[in-house]
């Protein structure tokens, strides 16, 4: 399996460094172990280095890593939403499947996610949830879910439903903030 890399998308604030990067790193590690990715070791040297100025203001950073172990890290302006932000969304006809163990890592293997994102228009919709073959809710096309319960507290569909665990789904676990 090379045709793809494997990459990870971070927030980095002035002052206090990068969100949830050891969850971010164990998370590569995991996956590149899983997949026989080499490098995933070097990430975080790899990150320091590429902070070794660090950059004045908020920033979203894209590290990917190639099977050979090739890490490239890109970085864009990050815009942080309003608290009264409501976004428009939409569920997709395109089914993941609960069987698929590739998609439960964070790969540039996307076309799935793009083709949900693609039936409906960008201006309409800010985000697509996807369903897998049993008819259960997964996640979204950039985003893992989230419903509260009558008692506030939050659940989120298992990851043997066919999802990423994305790093904030498990920081919010792991608090029990979540289940």
């Amino acid at each position: 399996m090379t045709n793809f890399s494997l990459f990870e998308t971070m927030r980095y604030t002035p002052g206090e460094g990068i969100a949830r990067l050891s969850l971010h790193l164990k998370r590569l590690e995991t996956s590149a172990r899983r997949l026989g990715f080499a490098g995933a070791d070097k990430a975080g040297e790899a990150l320091a280095a590429y902070l070794a100025t660090p950059p004045i203001s908020l920033q979203r950073l894209r590290l990917e890593l190639s099977s050979d172990g090739k890490i490239t890290i890109t970085s864009a302006p990050f815009i942080l939403q309003s608290d009264d932000t409501v976004w428009r969304i939409a569920i997709g006809s395109t089914r993941t499947a609960s069987t698929d163990s590739l998609i439960r890592h964070k790969t540039t293997r996307r076309a799935l996610y793009e083709a949900a994102r693609a039936e409906f228009p960008a201006s309409e919709i800010n985000e697509v949830i996807l369903l897998n073959e049993k008819g259960e809710l997964t996640e979204g096309t950039i985003t893992n879910l989230f419903v509260e319960d009558d008692d506030g507290r939050l659940m989120t569909p298992p990851i043997s439903s066919g999802c990423l665990a994305g790093v904030l789904r498990t920081s919010l676990i792991c608090a029990r903030k979540a289940y």
